[in-house]
């Protein structure tokens, strides 16, 4: 089975898409830390370039992703704490964007979703990764609240940024997401769509688990 789970930032989908991985012993296959080890490269290797498109496409191509449970290795370096700096998180959609890049992690994500089951969560999931995938869902909630999950998430980590910079930061992620011309974040028209507004994680888990368990009979 494959399962794809797209929105914007902040709306649950990986929290949601490990725990749905656990519980039908799937693969979770985290696309989005795939960007961010990219964007983490570039920032190491050549700075603050993001305009740089051929550099880019050269250290994406000769950069190797694997993952260890929720460990993310990037050329063999565990860099599962360093992708998720507000550095990295503000520059993802920079490589994302790039269609070069995305061909080539999109090549990646294909490849192993034939051998295994797996659940994946990002923006294009459903529209271009595994487009035929048996379930689609597609998670939003409202951006103050993705603001205060995120900004949450960054207090326990140590990292005590205000709410409003935190709400602007996704609101410019959006942006970018939804106006990039390759595979920009979209609902597509079989996706099951969910507001997690104002719901826990278990809420939504459950909400989904009907879907799943319907799509398995």
């Amino acid at each position: 089975m494959q399962i794809a789970i797209d929105g914007p930032a902040g709306a649950g989908k990986s929290t949601l898409a490990k725990k749905i991985a656990a519980a039908y012993k799937m693969t979770y296959l985290d696309t989005g830390a795939m960007y961010r080890c990219i964007a983490h490269c570039v920032l190491n290797q050549i700075g603050d370039r993001f305009d740089n498109e051929a550099d880019i496409v050269k250290i994406a191509g000769a950069t190797v992703i694997r993952f260890e449970g929720e460990q993310v290795f990037c050329n063999d370096k565990d860099v599962t704490r360093e992708i998720r700096t507000p550095l990295v998180s503000r520059h993802t959609s920079d490589v994302a964007r790039i269609k070069a890049v995305r061909d080539l992690m999109v090549s990646q994500q294909r490849e192993y979703a034939k051998d295994h089951a797996v659940v994946m969560d990002g923006r294009d999931i459903g529209s271009v990764v595994l487009p035929d995938a048996e379930l689609k869902f597609f998670l939003d909630a409202d951006v103050r609240e993705r603001a205060q999950r995120r900004k949450k998430e960054m207090d326990e980590k140590g990292n005590t940024k205000a709410l409003e910079e935190i709400k602007t930061d996704i609101e410019n992620r959006d942006s970018n997401d939804r106006n990039r011309s390759e595979g920009p974040l979209v609902q597509v028209p079989d996706a099951i769509v969910i507001d997690t507004t104002g719901k826990s994680i278990e809420e939504v888990y459950e909400e989904m688990k009907i879907h799943i368990d319907e799509a398995q009979r």
